[in-house]
């Protein structure tokens, strides 16, 4: 049996931790300052500190994590989804310290990672594919030139990574430019790589995806297909396998269109093959998600496989446990719990869970990496639980996922449910034939939606380190500052190393003309100059919350001042810059 390092944190680390449990592995977690006390950091078997608050310090740094796979004594990785999952240079860092990758190899990840290289790959197969340019863009001059040839709208992608993020729709020409700053910017801080490019943008398409389990010697086999169209900002809120309303000969085309791309590159371990479905019934490749996404837990339900358990499997040289694609049973649907308000444009709300109360009965699944009283970090992802609801069939399944969704109670931060349930009730959804697309929230649904009750906002993460011998060893400890306090001289004459990580500014949101921040994040930019002229409502600079842009409005007409830089790290309701 192996110790498994989870590189990575909250639901999808307790999901792994758990699997761990049930095959025989020990889980080693590691965590960042504020998630010392966090549900996967108490459920593993052993726990490692990153120190640091922020992702950059601590979940996407190779450097700390392989350092504590090696203090661990581990011998085997296992990234989750997001952060470094689907990153090369970490997948060979670890296999050069003489670990196991359990992933893809590194070439593939760069090979399918890199959406342009995917895109020849599938224009090799024969997959569906729409016109794009098929390498990274130079500047923004390149998307006009091709939105003047092939017409509007057209979409800016990251070339790297995946999550909905450095995506940009454009529909107007007057728009390129910004767009393309912006996608390239989204794309850096989530990826670290910059390169973006642009093809043809399908209009109100359903966006359905294809589960592959690969042995890494060329073998691939399809698990199922998921509808994941009902998204925001693209990044989904309700998933469902299998997907509706497909025919049989669309389902046969998807998959094995999916597998012919992996089986280009001998793919090894679980991926995801995504494709859009226009209302004509025009398909097109997307992308391939090198890693375990968000939304398994439905593939597993209908499919009846275990797809972290075949990921150990194929990673420790067992081989696939399945020759072909299952045939579905039932029907299940995934909804995402993330702390953001719908009626606020889904503004990121993180704060303190006061009450959780999961949901149960017959085909629910609860997967979370909260439990009450902890807080949801500003730092990090808002989602923090998933509900997986299966019945025998689709309609079976909406009616237990609204049961389910009414009884569970989630007080404290703003959550996405009243939206979730509007989708599962709404004809749209409900209809045979499926009525929505990737932009239904937001056309149809988003301006139903009333803003909830704000949360308290969190407080930095504040820690101190001291050094202490422990049986004729040197060991760091890491505590909270409340708990120096209450020591005395003891916790600060001598022991206590100075690497004290807490750190807040005073908000002036009261002020007349002060333009403060929607939500606690990063300004990443600023998009009017010092001294210019603003009218109340436009948009003047841009944060970077929980790895999603949001745009700071002016709040009133007159001349704009700069008060906070570049860079720094805002509370909510501190103040960006004046207007007057």
């Amino acid at each position: 049996m192996s110790r498994i390092l989870i590189a990575n944190r909250g639901e999808i680390a307790v999901r792994i931790i758990r699997a761990c449990s049930h095959y025989g592995h020990t889980s080693v977690a590691v965590y960042a300052d504020q998630d010392i006390e966090a549900m996967h950091t108490q459920l593993a078997d052993e726990a490692f500190a990153l120190p640091g608050t922020t992702a950059a310090e601590t979940y996407l740094s190779i450097d700390a994590i392989i350092s504590a796979a090696k203090d661990s004594g581990a011998d085997a990785v296992h990234p989750g989804y997001g952060f470094l999952s689907e990153n090369a240079d970490f997948a060979k860092a670890v296999e050069d310290a003489g670990l196991n990758w359990i992933g893809p190899t590194a070439d593939t990840i760069t090979a399918l990672g890199d959406k342009v290289t995917a895109r020849q790959l599938a224009q090799k197969v024969g997959a569906p594919l729409a016109p794009g340019i098929d390498r990274p863009l130079e500047d923004a001059n390149e998307v006009e030139a091709f939105a003047a040839e092939h017409g509007l709208p057209i979409i800016i992608k990251a070339a790297h990574g995946g999550g909905g993020r450095g995506m940009k729709i454009v529909h107007d020409l007057d728009e390129v430019s910004g767009a393309f700053e912006s996608a390239i910017r989204e794309a850096e801080e989530a990826f670290g790589r910059s390169e973006c490019f642009v093809e043809k943008y399908l209009e109100r398409p359903r966006h359905v995806e294809v589960q592959i389990v690969g042995d890494g010697q060329g073998r691939v086999v399809a698990v199922g297909d998921r509808d994941c169209s009902a998204q925001r900002r693209n990044q989904k809120l309700v998933e469902e396998a299998p997907a509706p309303g497909l025919s049989a000969e669309q389902r046969e085309r998807l998959h094995r269109s999916a597998e012919a791309i992996c089986a280009e590159v001998d793919y090894r371990g679980a991926g995801t093959v995504e494709f859009l479905l226009a209302a004509d019934s025009t398909m097109t490749f997307l992308e391939v998600n090198t890693r375990l996404q968000v939304e398994h837990p439905v593939t597993e339900a209908v499919s009846g496989v275990d797809l972290v358990a075949e990921q150990f499997r194929i990673a420790f040289g067992q081989g696939l446990s399945l020759d072909s694609t299952p045939e579905p049973n039932g029907h299940a649907i995934e909804l995402r719990i993330n702390a953001e308000d719908p009626g606020r444009g889904f503004l990121p709300t993180p704060g303190r869970i006061d009450t959780l109360n999961a949901p149960g009965g017959p085909g629910v699944r609860w997967d979370a990496g909260v439990r009450a009283g902890d807080t949801v970090q500003p730092a990090f992802d808002s989602l923090f639980a998933k509900l997986i609801v299966h019945g025998p069939d689709r309609a079976a399944a909406i009616a237990r996922t609204v049961t389910a969704a009414k009884e569970l109670v989630v007080e404290g931060p703003a959550t996405v449910l009243p939206c979730s349930l509007d989708i599962l009730t709404d004809p749209a959804f409900t209809a045979e034939k499926l009525g929505i697309h990737t932009q239904w929230i937001e056309s149809e649904l988003l301006p139903r939606m009333e803003a909830q009750d704000r949360p308290a906002p969190v407080g930095d993460a504040d820690m101190q380190r001291m050094t202490i011998e422990i049986d004729g060893r040197l060991t760091t400890l890491g505590l909270p500052s409340s708990l120096f306090a209450t020591l005395g001289s003891a916790g600060a004459g001598g022991y206590a190393s100075g690497d004290n990580v807490s750190g807040s500014s005073g908000t002036d949101g009261n002020a007349s003309g002060a333009v403060t921040a929607p939500v606690p994040g990063n300004l990443v930019d600023y998009l009017v100059e010092d001294g210019a002229e603003v009218a109340e409502g436009d948009d003047i600079a841009v944060l970077s919350a929980m790895k999603m842009e949001t745009r700071v409005q002016a709040s009133t007409s007159g001349t704009l001042t700069r008060v906070a830089k570049v860079g720094d790290t805002l509370s909510v309701g501190e103040v960006v810059a004046r207007v007057g």
